[in-house]
């Protein structure tokens, strides 16, 4: 291959690989490929572009370099809430170029691209500042070489990154990460960062990549070029806010749903009977079934903080209990009212009848004589007799008049059985009421 120089001949320096040339300002050198097309590459020819692999290579050493990069995230191993790690695998590119590597096509057989080990080439100082371990990269990697002496280079990274979680949402969660590609040692005076593609082809590509692997799912890419200044020194960044997405199935079918049958079946045991006794043991039995579920499953809630779900099953547990707590007052109510049924205040059983009786004759003759005759047949409730209650038919002791209330014993038990049925109903509809609240309370706060 014919050479141009500008210098003189006898200049041992250039003799292996190639010889510079001017023509004004511009400086090219061009390295002698001459049977690369038949016999391979000949190291020699690159021997002193590979003697220079400890310096930065540019003909002005007062001009920065140039490096495009952009990068593919090709998964999502792991994402640690209490530690607030990111642990995520990358394919990292750059591209920059070597003035001191160029030949001719044409005489080269048309070759226009070569692979280099990186060993023989120098290579920009990436890093990822949000990084806490050393970046995981495979040795013995290989570099394009273009005819013009642009170098395009691509490694894979495991990068496990700080990331500020926000776990309060789980498993409905979105997280925002960022990771912030800068020069560990070059200056803005000796090194400048660009895209060597866009943003949203970044995006793109890595969406395509991540879509069928693991829990997460990659909703978009975006990008700052902030500078950071240490000291006197100024340094050229890009930033990438990385936003992902919890695929929420596995928590939802392994967690919400068996709570929310368990707090379903927990409604409908108000279906049991009061007088029965299985109500209290189904309710208590049920209670130690959801603690257990609880433990089971703590594995797969996060290890730090307060999210949401835990306040869901902290309120599920809750009413689970104040159920119960229900439970046991009517069933007291009842054996009271089957035992020794104490005088009925006029204020309570006014207000509750009021409420929730729907003949109001009871009232009426209540209030008009509270002494006299007692409550007309018309207007008793149509409860089962109390003997039935306990079993056993009531004597004629037990129906002597009370003197303080003006009732047979007879009528003031079957008044405290309808009292006793009536909170039960009351206290299941505000029961149901809170549950339904507190459930859509929930599901609100998860959508925001």
């Amino acid at each position: 291959m014919r050479m141009f120089h500008n210098m003189e001949a006898q200049r041992p320096c250039f003799h292996l690989t190639g010889f510079p040339f001017s023509t004004g300002r511009a400086n090219t050198f061009t390295i002698n490929c001459t049977g690369f097309d038949l016999h391979g590459v000949d190291p020699a020819a690159f021997q002193a572009v590979f003697n220079q692999k400890d310096f930065r290579p540019v003909i002005n050493y007062s001009a920065p370099t140039h490096v495009n990069i952009s990068f593919t995230l090709s998964a999502i191993l792991e994402v640690d809430a209490q530690l607030q790690l990111l642990t995520s695998f990358l394919w990292l590119n750059m591209i920059w170029d070597n003035p001191f590597i160029s030949w001719n096509p044409e005489e080269c057989g048309d070759i226009r691209k070569l692979t280099v080990t990186t060993e023989n080439l120098w290579l920009p100082d990436i890093f990822i500042e949000e990084s806490m371990d050393v970046a995981q990269t495979p040795e013995g990697l290989s570099a394009y070489v273009s005819n013009q002496g642009r170098i395009s280079y691509s490694k894979p990274m495991r990068v496990t990154s700080i990331c500020s979680l926000d776990i309060f949402y789980f498993p409905f969660d979105e997280q925002n990460c960022t990771l912030t590609f800068s020069s560990f040692l070059y200056t803005v005076e000796n090194m400048l960062l660009g895209m060597d593609k866009q943003v949203w082809e970044i995006a793109d590509t890595s969406r395509d990549v991540v879509r069928t692997q693991g829990e997460w799912e990659l909703l978009g890419i975006n990008k700052a070029t902030p500078k950071m200044s240490v000291g006197s020194s100024l340094f050229d960044q890009i930033m990438f806010y990385v936003a992902i997405k919890r695929r929420p199935r596995l928590y939802v079918i392994n967690l919400l749903v068996p709570s929310g049958f368990l707090v379903a079946i927990d409604a409908l045991s108000f279906y049991l009977p009061a007088e029965s006794g299985n109500r209290a043991p189904f309710k208590i039995t049920l209670l130690l079934g959801y603690n257990v579920f609880l433990l089971m499953m703590n594995k797969l809630l996060p290890a730090n903080g307060t999210p949401l779900i835990s306040v869901y099953f902290a309120l599920c547990l809750t009413l689970m209990v104040v159920s119960l707590l229900e439970t046991v007052f009517i069933t007291y109510l009842l054996h009271l009212a089957t035992t020794q049924p104490p005088p009925v205040p006029q204020w309570l059983h006014s207000l509750l009848l009021r409420c929730t009786c729907p003949r109001k004759c009871c009232l009426t003759a209540l209030q008009k004589d509270n002494r006299g005759q007692g409550l007309s047949a018309p207007c008793l409730p149509d409860l089962k007799e109390p003997g039935e209650l306990v079993g056993k038919e009531l004597g004629p002791r037990e129906t002597k008049l009370n003197g303080s209330s003006g009732l047979t014993r007879v009528q003031l038990v079957d008044l405290w059985v309808q009292l006793s049925h009536m909170m039960d109903t009351l206290l299941f509809r505000l029961y149901l009421l809170f549950l339904a609240s507190s459930i859509c309370t929930v599901i609100v706060l998860w959508n925001t």
